[in-house]
């Protein structure tokens, strides 16, 4: 076993764990507006949205570490009037991972959003319910499939997470070495078992969410109709 593996798992679960929570507080928003929008600028939005999905990681990775650095006016308002020194921090690749990972949360969201019946929603507002309320307590509750598949995207494609982490944190380890970094740098050192032991790690991870994910959407359909 590495030295540092449980210093390096722990992170990167937290990492997985941060960047889950807050998309999934900034992806119902987005998800939302995208389903229900009819401006015609609706192509441009989910353009942006999307894009980390075709663009390499490295790419997002470079210019977030640009912009983040002393040479931008972004980067000397965060260190200047925040103190704020992103790069090689965890901050930084926990902001790295909610720009790369948007579109896994925000897609699934979308389509949960556009499948819940018109009725229901017209049906709350005829209750006298709020937008608020109505997305709390109708929209949500009947898109359960959708969260879920957001969230385990979002989680799963933050534990795989190689260039964006590698840009913008580099290997400092107990601060930006994850798992995917740590792999890399095991086996240009050519320590193969050691490796192995995070990437088996992660292969574990990986199957046990799937099985989860795939356990709970048969189980939620087959209730659905009973």
């Amino acid at each position: 076993m590495p030295p540092d593996y449980w210093q390096t798992l722990r992170l990167t679960l937290a990492l997985a764990a941060c960047t889950t929570v807050l998309l999934l507080g900034l992806g119902i928003p987005v998800a939302y507006a995208l389903a229900h929008t009819r401006s015609r600028l609706r192509p441009l939005a989910e353009a942006v949205v999307s894009l980390p999905l075709v663009l390499p990681p490295t790419v997002i990775g470079f210019y977030l570490l640009l912009a983040f650095s002393d040479s931008t006016a972004l980067g000397r308002f965060l260190s200047n009037q925040l103190g704020l020194s992103l790069n090689f921090t965890f901050t930084g690749i926990l902001l790295g991972s909610l720009v790369y990972c948007l579109p896994f949360m925000v897609q699934p969201l979308q389509a949960g959003f556009a499948q819940v019946p018109r009725s229901l929603t017209e049906a709350s507002y005829t209750l006298g319910k709020s937008r608020l309320t109505t997305l709390w307590r109708v929209l949500l509750p009947n898109m359960k499939p959708a969260l879920l598949n957001g969230a385990v995207l979002t989680f799963a494609h933050t534990l795989g997470e190689f260039g964006v982490v590698l840009m913008i944190g580099g290997s400092l380890p107990g601060r930006t070495r994850v798992a995917s970094i740590a792999i890399y740098d095991e086996v240009q050192s050519l320590h193969y078992d050691q490796a192995n032991a995070y990437a088996l790690t992660l292969l574990v991870l990986a199957f046990v969410i799937l099985v989860g994910l795939y356990w709970f959407t048969k189980k939620d359909a087959t209730r659905r109709l009973l």
